[in-house]
């Protein structure tokens, strides 16, 4: 085997009762070691054969008239710009794009049948109206799978931190805030008020003394 070259061989038999030896067919194919990956931007894969072949099974899965080349080549341009906005970033992603879009389409072509019944053929439209439903829920499906890989699993954790305060500290930060005192004093407060009283200062009295001008009291 040489290099950017694979063997494919597959054993076929016509009927498994048969005592005939299996036909076995080799293909060679030849894969680009160094990839370019200029149309990433749709499949998703460093490969443009990947990314060609998921583009076009895609636009022939579209719910339009294939032999109507205006209308299907507008309705391509349309779901490969849509998919090219969905950047997706590995195959994985540009799988679940593709059915995403076509799904939608679907669901949206089935909406559309369905108002279009005459009101006579009711059961008709309830039968369009739940495979609308059907694709529509497919397309949330896909679009959670796509966020889901998108993310890979993980999680956000937010951590809290919760202080506890006793009593007093409460009391005091809440005056602090609302600038109000409780109407409640607190024990150690209230055995300050009774136990010991604020003493009262009495103002002190000034005597008045007489003495004689230039004679000495006896």
């Amino acid at each position: 085997m040489t290099a950017g070259l694979v063997e494919f061989r597959h054993s076929q038999s016509s009927n498994c009762m048969s005592k005939k030896k299996p036909i076995v067919r080799e293909r060679k194919i030849a894969i680009d070691p160094n990839p370019r990956g200029n149309l990433k931007a749709l499949g998703g894969a460093e490969y443009d054969d990947w990314n060609n072949w998921l583009a076009s099974r895609t636009s022939l899965a579209l719910p339009v008239n294939q032999k109507d080349d205006d209308r299907a080549t507008e309705a391509t341009v349309a779901v490969y710009s849509g998919m090219i906005d969905l950047k997706p970033a590995d195959p994985i992603e540009g799988i679940l794009i593709s059915q995403l879009v076509v799904a939608h389409q679907a669901s949206l072509k089935m909406y559309r049948r369905a108002w279009a019944q005459p009101l006579e053929y009711f059961e008709v439209q309830i039968k369009y109206l739940a495979l609308a439903d059907k694709a529509a829920r497919t397309v949330a499906t896909l679009t959670e799978r796509l966020d889901h890989h998108r993310n890979r699993g993980q999680q956000k954790i937010v951590v809290q931190h919760t202080t506890t305060v006793n009593a007093d500290q409460a009391l005091i930060a809440e005056n602090i805030v609302t600038g109000k005192a409780s109407c409640q004093e607190t024990p150690r407060l209230a055995a300050a008020s009774v136990d010991n009283p604020m003493e009262i200062i009495k103002p002190r009295q000034n005597k008045t003394v007489s003495v004689g001008a230039g004679r000495k009291k006896e």
